[in-house]
């Protein structure tokens, strides 16, 4: 059985609290509760989460503080932010401080579960597709580092395999080198990734397409990323 996904609710209102967290063990996930940004700061500091549920304004340390310090400190965790502002503006600044998405009060909770697994599925591409999943015409194997053509079969190695994973959960969609590096290597692009991104890529299409001259599986947007097709 898939273990649960653990969940960190940072919200200073007790309705919402338990809202929150009742809601979230009903549909399969493990829920805590801190009331305010120094019980957050805390918790955080002593156990790892899936996903922090962070309410943007906290008393004793804002949302906007604890994420610019989580993000500083290099916490990788998913950050989904509650805020009651719906000024275009406070929801930029939400993800320029390092949110991974955010959802404005009121919210559906159905809203809030499908944007929850989202960025689950974003940041956790096992969760999406599992270890064994279709790419494109071939069977992948992730746990045994395996993708199977026709019942032949290709040695790849765990970082393609982290790859092919990150682009089979997100199909049809633009992935930047910024973005792959962050998800795959968990780190901050740099000139250095960027190199380290495309070649990895160049050695992934030389073992699984046709023809890597003219991929068809994993494509290239000019300018913007990679892309997979299905």
């Amino acid at each position: 059985m898939e273990p649960k996904a653990k969940i960190l609710v940072v919200e200073d209102e007790q309705n919402i609290q338990s809202a929150l967290a009742d809601f979230l063990e009903y549909h399969g996930f493990e829920a805590l509760i801190a009331i305010d940004g120094l019980e957050a700061e805390r918790i955080v500091s002593e156990q790892s989460f899936d996903l922090i549920l962070l309410d943007l304004m906290l008393p004793k340390i804002s949302g906007e503080q604890l994420c610019t310090k989580w993000r500083r400190e290099g916490l990788q965790t998913p950050i989904l932010m509650l805020t009651a502002k719906g000024l275009e503006k406070e929801r930029i600044a939400g993800l320029n401080l390092g949110a991974d998405d955010y959802i404005t009060k009121p919210f559906s909770l159905e809203e809030l579960l499908a944007r929850i697994n989202a960025v689950l599925r974003r940041t956790d591409p096992a969760r999406g597709v599992g270890q064994k999943f279709l790419f494109g015409d071939l069977e992948i194997d992730a746990a045994s580092l395996i993708a199977r053509r026709a019942g032949h079969e290709i040695p790849i190695s765990k970082r393609e395999a982290e790859i092919i994973q990150y682009l089979a959960a997100n199909p049809n969609r633009v992935i930047s080198r910024d973005e792959l590096y962050k998800q795959v290597w968990h780190d901050t692009m740099t000139d250095l990734g960027t190199r380290t991104t495309d070649m990895h890529i160049a050695k992934l299409r030389s073992k699984i397409e046709l023809d890597s001259e003219q991929p068809q599986i994993i494509k290239t947007v000019r300018g913007a990323g990679y892309k997979y097709e299905c």
